[in-house]
């Protein structure tokens, strides 16, 4: 008997040793599912489509719920200054996201007037897009910040005009039956490939300009009251600068 719980014992300090977590159960289930992965720059094969380069059927306007009205030329769409800011039509939790953008390849202004955009976690985190490249601006603003909140660990910004990458891990907030909150937002980013946000923990919304977590909220340029204990859409900004978009999709976790 000793000698079997000694043996037992090995085992599972080898497990912890080695990151692996003991199964106690049957070795083999569940299966995984089989996703095809990135290939080629296609989606993988479970991934939803919010840009294919061929329609913005998947967004309309913020406010008006119309077609969105930003230009698309081969495969790629931008920002058409004035038109208004794009919400997604299917609303999400914890997701991993992809998106491709470029700010404009003329320099045109500096600081927060370079190449701004920004594609907010349920419409409520921004995770900001920014021309940082030799473009002095407070840290917590330029590219690959959390807006306000968390600098990105490093500046992984291309020159402007070229193609800029973002895969995201986002872990949404969570509230009880009564609106309480009872775990925050976490978010991952890699930028151009590089790790630019370890995990962190999201204070809070990112307008207005004190972070919060309400039950009840007001999500950024919506300008309607609804409940934000569930699944949100997305949010792709106009700031009234020329930013471009392509290949976005997002897979739910």
């Amino acid at each position: 008997m000793k000698k079997l719980l000694l043996t037992l014992g090995l085992v599972l300090s080898s497990s912890l040793i080695f990151g692996q977590t003991a199964i106690l159960g049957d070795p083999m289930k569940p299966v995984p599912e089989k996703v095809t992965g990135v290939v080629d720059g296609n989606p993988p094969s479970d991934a939803i489509v919010l840009f294919d380069g061929t329609n913005m059927d998947a967004w309309e306007h913020v406010r008006t719920g119309e077609a969105s009205q930003w230009h698309i030329e081969d495969g790629i769409v931008t920002v058409n200054n004035g038109t208004g800011t794009l919400v997604s039509k299917q609303s999400f939790s914890d997701i991993q996201m992809h998106i491709e953008w470029r700010p404009n390849g003329e320099i045109l202004g500096q600081g927060q007037s370079r190449g701004n955009s920004g594609i907010f976690m349920q419409s409520l985190f921004e995770i900001q897009m920014l021309d940082s490249w030799e473009n002095p601006t407070y840290v917590n603003g330029q590219a690959g910040s959390v807006y306000h909140q968390y600098p990105p660990l490093v500046n992984a910004s291309n020159p402007p005009g070229e193609w800029q990458t973002y895969d995201i891990i986002f872990k949404a907030p969570n509230y009880d039956r009564d609106g309480n909150l009872e775990s925050p937002a976490y978010i991952t980013l890699l930028h151009n490939g590089v790790l630019v946000l370890n995990h962190v923990e999201v204070i809070g919304s990112t307008f207005p300009r004190v972070p919060e977590y309400k039950a009840t909220c007001e999500p950024y340029e919506l300008r309607e009251t609804m409940d934000c204990t569930g699944k949100l859409p997305l949010l792709l900004q106009d700031h009234g600068q020329v930013v471009s978009f392509r290949n976005i999709w997002l897979r739910q976790l």
